[in-house]
């Protein structure tokens, strides 16, 4: 269903307003580029601080342009279970093919409050749900336990895992089995998680590197195949300074940056985020240099 290069697509911004046709255009360089799927309003597109009107624009344009191409998982979580049943309805009605729902930031919930707050929205729809757990942003950390109870659930299909813990992707393919979408939110660790049963990454380093980050995921899907697994290889070694340098500062402001010199669109971020520094800029230029995209 959901699998390989999966693009946490940037929201670009011109005089402080999201810039419709720059979103096209991004989304055009994924299809041409052989992106597997498409997140919009994810952490990485600032949702943050989109409003609820833009929000819902950019899940429109995405599913609009990419119908019938690739698959749109709309991001739709909050740290309110109203108003993520609420964008989650929209983005079901509008006809994405799955949402991505983060854990509820803030709140702190307990194992139990996480459980309702995903049944609440899978009782709301009757779209794919992935669970989009990530401690480092969310506070919180959803057990295997927790994630097991939640697939036997109708809707809940998978999980993006941005924990950076790779023991964990083999704990929860035991727990859940094959049928279980795995999918790494870190583009560091991306074809080792797949070395252990994940099935593609929901990626940053895409946004940049759209035709690489999609050759190195299909060559690391095919297990039995000797030579693309050597070719998944040599490209996670070619990506592998541009995966670092992205996140030396907060996410989105380095891709942003990168995409500003690749001119797919401008590095403006909404506040509190800011523009990058000059060492992280020097840092940036040198890692797509290596990777030969610019």
């Amino acid at each position: 269903m959901f699998k390989g290069s999966i693009v946490a697509l940037i929201t670009p911004f011109k005089d402080e307003r999201l810039d419709e046709s720059n979103y096209i255009k991004l989304i055009n360089y994924h299809l041409e580029n052989g992106t597997h799927g498409l997140v919009p309003g994810g952490t990485t597109g600032e949702s943050p601080t989109l409003s609820h009107d833009e929000h819902k624009k950019i899940i429109n344009l995405s599913i609009k342009e990419c119908k019938n191409k690739i698959p749109v998982i709309a991001g739709t979580g909050s740290n309110s279970t109203s108003e993520a049943v609420e964008l989650s309805m929209f983005a079901d009605k509008a006809g994405a093919d799955g949402l991505l729902i983060v854990t509820p930031y803030y709140n702190k919930p307990t194992q139990e409050g996480l459980y309702q707050h995903y049944k609440k929205i899978n009782d709301s729809v009757g779209t794919p749900i992935i669970i989009y757990n990530i401690p480092s942003r969310s506070v919180i950390d959803m057990s295997v336990e927790t994630m097991t109870r939640l697939f036997e659930l109708k809707n809940i299909v998978g999980v993006k895992d941005a924990t950076g813990d790779l023991n964990r992707a083999e704990q929860q393919r035991r727990s859940m089995g094959d049928k279980f979408i795995m999918l790494t939110g870190e583009d560091g660790n991306a074809l080792e998680f797949n070395k252990k049963s994940g099935t593609g990454c929901i990626s940053v380093t895409a946004n940049v590197a759209a035709k690489l980050c999609s050759e190195m995921q299909n060559a690391s899907l095919e297990k039995n195949n000797v030579d693309l697994q050597k070719r998944a290889e040599e490209i996670n070694k070619i990506l592998a300074p541009l995966n670092n340098a992205l996140f030396i500062e907060s996410n989105p402001s380095p891709v942003k940056y990168a995409a500003s010199l690749l001119k797919l669109s401008p590095d403006d971020v909404r506040l509190p985020l800011v523009k990058i520094t000059d060492p992280t800029k020097s840092a940036i230029k040198k890692a797509l240099h290596h990777a030969a995209l610019i």
